[in-house]
């Protein structure tokens, strides 16, 4: 799987915790939804994502007031119901986080179900 998925966000005065940095909440919460996009648009109709489990998420370098941060999420690994998307966060060039997110499909009652889609060769 190439394709990378993008969002992005500006840093808000809302977001902003007692260190006068990013809370680590909002940005677990943009994670999740950055790697429930590409999740999401990797699968298309064929399914709807919940995240199961967050992995190795690192805060790398603190993210300010007036910052613009983009998230980048990749699907890494393909499994017959899950896809795992490595997340990575930016402030310009700079890293400021990396994790991995793992989604499963499932049905209109919450069971995990096929996806469908084939893994690349």
């Amino acid at each position: 799987m190439e394709k990378i998925f993008q969002t992005t966000h500006l840093v808000k005065a809302e977001d902003i915790n007692n260190h006068d940095t990013l809370y680590a909440g909002r940005m677990a919460e943009w994670v999740v939804e950055s790697a429930y996009i590409a999740s999401a648009q990797t699968v298309g109709d064929k399914g709807q994502m919940v995240c199961v489990n967050l992995n190795n998420i690192r805060f790398i370098k603190p993210v300010l007031l007036g910052d613009i941060l983009t998230l980048q999420g990749q699907v890494l690994k393909l499994g017959r119901t899950s896809l795992t998307v490595e997340i990575k966060a930016f402030v310009g060039n700079a890293v400021c986080l990396e994790g991995e997110g793992v989604f499963v499909c499932v049905d209109h009652e919450g069971k995990k179900v096929a996806h469908g889609i084939q893994k690349e060769k």
